[in-house]
């Protein structure tokens, strides 16, 4: 995912250097020209049928083929290209300190051959991703499988700690390790947020999020989606931009329930949005609004005075951000305060 965050292969491209994907996922997605729709499955929104037609376009299989079929046409067009490749370049799901070595975690094997046929392994990886030791490895990695794929631990698992050495037969001659800051010291400086670098990329918070299921990774309009991107995404890109992200949220706190590392996912949506009004980023009309929602919320007999109609017409032709994606809200043409007092009195 880091490399998406970078743009890497754009920018490779732009330069005339041919970038492949070796997860057949990101392959897929790569030759849609789509960014990943989710961090653990990239490509889990296309059928069956849409990769048939895709390939078929494409690669020039059959529009009928099978997913194993198409499956087996992937692997033999990658298996060549790690051949004549010169470079390859993975990420490290962990950075194992007292080994020196990176962790990686997968399903193919295909980052194992990234990292052991050409000449050159890079790997980039972000600064939180470094763990104490590799004792750590007996918690981290079935902690990642469980609560990203529901697998008690994942089908291929290496740990590599450096170049091929003398007498060895696999492996590079060179491994360069690129550790990538990008706005994450920023985010560990901010006492509030830091606890957003413990994630571990699993995806639970993605496939519980109600927000996520209905509208999908892409219109997020970042790297990372679901409700972990919505709490880094304004630290990592700016907040003036990208603070809408931490708003569109339910706030039901799935997220913080199925967490595999407790991050407190819905109460730093909430610190983002009072981070950007703290900054001065609220719109005049939204300030406004808000005063006014508040100065009503204290004086509860401006809120009976406003009848069912005339809510119904402030809310629906008035606050039009509402109407323009929803139906239109009725309300009862007496509060609850109201009925209470015809029923109760004051008491």
């Amino acid at each position: 995912m880091v490399t998406e965050e970078i743009h890497l292969n754009d920018y490779l491209q732009s330069i005339g250097v041919e970038s492949v994907e070796t997860d057949l996922g990101e392959y897929i997605q790569q030759l849609d020209g789509e960014a990943p729709y989710h961090i653990v499955t990239p490509a889990m929104h296309k059928s069956k049928e849409d990769v048939a037609k895709l390939f078929a376009e494409k690669l020039g299989t059959d529009p009928k083929a099978t997913p194993e079929q198409l499956t087996l046409t992937a692997r033999d067009i990658l298996r060549e290209k790690y051949v004549q490749a010169q470079v390859g370049v993975t990420g490290a799901n962990f950075i194992v300190s007292d080994v020196g070595g990176i962790a990686v975690t997968e399903n193919e094997g295909n980052a194992r051959l990234s990292c052991a046929w050409p000449d050159t392994h890079i790997v980039i990886a972000g600064i939180e991703k470094v763990i104490p030791s590799i004792a750590d490895l007996g918690l981290f990695w079935p902690l990642l499988a469980t609560f990203g794929t529901g697998q008690q631990v994942t089908v291929y698992n290496s740990l590599v700690t450096g170049p091929r050495q003398p007498g060895e037969t696999d492996g590079p001659t060179d491994m360069y390790v690129i550790l990538l800051d990008n706005g994450r010291t920023e985010i560990l400086a901010d006492e509030r947020q830091r606890e957003s670098l413990y994630c571990i990329r699993c995806g639970a918070c993605l496939n519980a999020c109600p927000i996520y299921k209905n509208i999908g990774g892409h219109a997020y309009g970042a790297t990372y989606s679901g409700p972990i991107g919505s709490v880094i995404t304004p630290h990592l890109k700016g907040m003036d931009e990208y603070k809408h992200l931490s708003f569109a949220s339910s706030l039901c706190g799935n997220c913080t329930e199925v967490c595999a590392v407790k991050i407190n996912l819905h109460e730093l949506l909430l610190e983002n949005r009072y981070a950007s009004v703290r900054a001065g980023q609220s719109e005049l009309l939204e300030k406004i609004a808000w005063r006014a929602w508040k100065q009503a919320m204290l004086f509860r007999p401006a809120l009976n005075l406003a009848t069912g109609k005339m809510k119904n017409w402030f809310v629906n032709k008035v606050v039009t951000g509402w109407t323009a994606q929803r139906g239109e809200l009725h309300f009862p043409e007496k509060t609850f305060n109201q009925r209470w007092k015809e029923k109760y009195g004051d008491r």
